[in-house]
């Protein structure tokens, strides 16, 4: 690669880095989409609400992003990753893991999370199959069928309310003492969902599919899906530049995708629980629109 300097460096090349590739290749930005390959959905079978691409693999969504990203050759692409952010005098510098620096004024942090797959043997080989985060992206496909929601506290309770409305074959899975107050509690027998506070030895499943979870105590339950509520972390640590994280461990950007640090925006999974194909296509295309405005005001 010849140019070492770019108006636009995006680090993560699946849907949100991709959309906002597009939009400023549309704009005759000089950009360069850094990707390390490794998607957060790459045992996911299917991708789910989208509209005009319902059910697809997402691999195949993303090979028909980048192939029409592509077509614009202002862009261009690195397949790589990224160690380190350093401030510049006139934007900032890049360090891959190839030991290469690349240069730009602007940066687009679309480098999604890694999710922290809990101890469990069988969890993280039915993640993103039968063991899932998002009832709006695979819901539909397992309604009413027999289901479980792995949380505790006010998140297990409000997971309940949501997945509630798509199956009346609930078990809410603590795996261990129980932290929902007396009320919530009481509101889950109302609603006949099921509390099962027995610890998790191991999930049992055939290629993903979970057939059933295995507790510690000898006790089994069928099951034909899990939800569950993971903890995460970042790709792309930013603290040292300033950048801050919400509450919840997302990077915090205003409503252009702006982060706390002057000229690195972000956009996608990294900044929201919102984790959906769809939803990362949108603040893609959002966030480079944003960031061609403002050279544009730099420039003019």
């Amino acid at each position: 690669m010849q140019n070492k300097n770019f108006e636009v460096i995006i680090i993560g090349g699946s849907y949100a880095g991709l959309s906002a590739g597009m939009s400023l290749g549309r704009s005759l930005r000089n950009v360069l989409i850094v990707n390390e390959g490794k998607p957060c959905n790459s045992q996911t079978p299917y991708s789910h609400n989208f509209i005009t691409h319902d059910g697809k693999v997402p691999k195949e969504i993303a090979s028909l992003a980048k192939a029409d990203v592509e077509q614009y050759k202002t862009v261009e692409f690195y397949n790589g990753s990224v160690t380190k952010l350093i401030k510049s005098a006139d934007g900032f510098e890049v360090k891959l893991s190839s030991g290469e620096r690349f240069h730009a004024k602007k940066i687009i942090l679309a480098s999604g999370i890694k999710d922290i797959m809990p101890d469990i043997p069988g969890f993280a080989e039915c993640w993103g199959i039968s063991v899932l985060h998002c009832p709006y992206c695979h819901g539909y496909e397992i309604k009413n069928e027999v289901t479980g929601i792995l949380a505790n506290g006010d998140m297990a309770f409000e997971f309940s309310k949501l997945i509630f409305n798509m199956t009346k074959k609930l078990t809410l899975f603590t795996n261990g003492k129980c932290t929902l107050t007396k009320e919530q509690v009481e509101n889950l027998k109302t609603h006949d969902i099921s509390l099962n506070e027995d610890e998790i030895k191991s999930i049992e499943h055939e290629n993903g599919r979970i057939q059933r979870i295995i507790f510690k105590n000898g006790n089994t339950v069928a099951l034909k899906a899990l939800y569950a509520k993971i903890p995460f972390e970042q790709n792309i640590d930013v603290s040292d530049l300033g950048g801050e994280l919400t509450d919840q461990g997302f990077i915090k950007v205003d409503f252009m995708q702006k982060t706390s640090v002057p000229g690195i925006f972000a956009c996608g999974d990294n900044v929201t629980m919102m984790r959906s194909v769809a939803n990362a296509v949108a603040q893609g295309n959002l966030t480079g629109a944003m960031v061609n405005k403002e050279l544009s005001d730099e420039e003019f």
